[in-house]
């Protein structure tokens, strides 16, 4: 299956703005992941933005990803569980994706590696959700007690690699008000890079999507999560 047009453009068209927002403050593009968040979206629609050139793909659910799955057969493509992650689709979790964004709790760390270890994988890469100030999203506070355990828990679970972190600030029309937000999670993963905490790599900070991802890119984002501004509104 190839590419629509219309995916192919707006694919091209992020990619520009990506690499525009970077220089213009001082990164690299190239360090820049531009993940697109299929949530919704068939399989079909997956394979076209994989022929645009999409390697890094994001989903919300683990039930939605498994029913479309099979037909993604792409050994160059990583997908990624971006959503909430309940207890019990840990396992199934850990076998269908390449790596989970959404670690809100040391006890969900500690049941991914018990998971990854039964499945032979060596080391799963995830992010830890920070909430930086919305009540009505998940995550851990930063100053949360049980994010410290979790950091200082990262040596003993050998089943999980903790990358880095990411977040979801509180939604507006204007990207300007998510970068109090923004500049707080990088200053947050900066502060853990520093404290070199063994099992801890801080190289990801994932944050960004398709209204605001030029604003958390000049705050330090190394991973943008677009999904309207790739395939058009849902329906």
């Amino acid at each position: 299956m190839t590419a629509s047009t219309a995916i192919v453009e707006n694919v091209a068209a992020v990619r520009e703005r990506i690499a525009a927002a970077a220089r213009g403050a001082g990164h690299r593009p190239e360090d820049i992941t531009l993940m697109a968040v299929t949530k919704t979206q068939p399989a079909d629609k997956i394979l076209e933005a994989f022929n645009a050139g999409i390697r890094s793909f994001g989903e919300n659910r683990v039930q939605e990803f498994q029913a479309k799955r099979a037909r993604l057969t792409l050994s160059t493509a990583m997908f990624t569980l971006i959503g909430r992650l309940q207890s019990n689709k840990v396992n199934k979790a850990v076998e269908l994706f390449s790596a989970i964004h959404s670690v809100d709790s040391l006890r969900l760390a500690e049941r991914i590696n018990s998971a990854s270890e039964r499945a032979g994988k060596m080391a799963l890469p995830v992010l830890i959700e920070i909430n930086t100030g919305d009540p009505a999203k998940a995550g851990l506070s930063p100053e949360s007690p049980e994010l410290d355990h979790l950091l200082h828990a990262a040596e003993h679970l050998h089943h999980v690699r903790i990358q880095g972190l990411m977040t979801v600030p509180p939604f507006t029309e204007d990207p300007e008000s998510a970068r109090p937000h923004f500049r707080r999670l990088r200053g947050l993963l900066d502060d853990i890079a520093t404290r070199r905490l063994p099992g801890i790599n801080m190289e990801m900070c994932s944050m960004g999507m398709s209204h605001d991802f030029e604003v958390a890119i000049e705050e330090g984002s190394t991973c943008v999560r677009i999904g309207t501004a790739i395939f058009g509104q849902r329906s």
